[in-house]
């Protein structure tokens, strides 16, 4: 989950000392006769609940990279995998710590990082290294920036800031005037959270001075949330408080 004031929300499970990168993700052959069988090879869910439909192919002048935490692959709910499909370029590596070897092969190359996450109080009191200002002229270039994601719930995703000093110091990105959440079929921390898919969205558009150019991806979101929405059970009289 994503604060609007910066960020904070899912394909194959990860080891925490070696994440999995999923640019080109490698599947294995389900055992015969297993369920697993009926898995779509693009979603990576079952055919029945198969996302693929939703996916709205944009290619944005910004880089996304995508730190989604091992508890949220199999989270039928989260969104960043359809975001992944839906960025050309985009990257989804799964973990919880990272190597700094391997976030400092993440992060190289002439793009310029951005984290997508709010500067929070008491970070430094954590022992948090503080970070670094945002140069309002590398705003002026959108196509050098990676804009770096963390997906995950805000307790886990700080969890994932705080275990990875290389993420606490890179320069952040607030969130400016974005809309209400459509993402609700998952509790929020805060009232003015979005999903991982919202915020890099918008982040995006902000980022790009392209206010309505994912527009179609936020369509696309909106039945998402209405598919898995249509897969939750109805709420018994019971649960509404009907006396019984």
């Amino acid at each position: 989950m994503h604060s609007r004031g910066g960020d904070a929300a899912r394909p194959i499970a990860a080891n925490l000392s070696a994440p999995v990168s999923q640019t080109n993700p490698v599947l294995r052959a389900p055992p015969v006769g297993s369920a697993a069988r009926s898995l779509c090879q693009r979603c990576l869910r079952p055919q029945r609940s198969c996302i693929c439909q939703w996916i709205a192919p944009h290619t944005p002048q910004v880089e996304v990279l995508i730190l989604q935490h091992p508890l949220e692959v199999q989270q039928a709910k989260g969104s960043a995998r359809l975001l992944h499909l839906s960025l050309a370029a985009s990257q989804l590596v799964v973990g919880e710590q990272f190597a700094p070897e391997q976030l400092a092969q993440l992060l190289a190359g002439p793009r310029r990082n951005i984290l997508l996450y709010p500067e929070m109080a008491g970070e430094q009191s954590l022992g948090m290294a503080p970070a670094q200002p945002l140069d309002p002229a590398w705003l002026l270039q959108p196509q050098q920036l990676r804009l770096i994601v963390l997906d995950g719930t805000w307790r886990k995703s700080r969890k994932m800031l705080y275990l990875n000093p290389v993420l606490q110091s890179l320069p952040r990105l607030p969130l400016k005037a974005t809309p209400p959440s459509h993402y609700l079929i998952r509790k929020a921390h805060l009232p003015d959270q979005l999903s991982t898919l919202e915020a890099t969205v918008y982040a995006l558009a902000q980022l790009e001075l392209a206010p309505q150019r994912y527009d179609a991806l936020i369509a696309a979101f909106d039945g998402f949330v209405a598919q898995q929405a249509a897969f939750v059970p109805a709420a018994s009289p019971k649960s509404h408080g009907s006396g019984d």
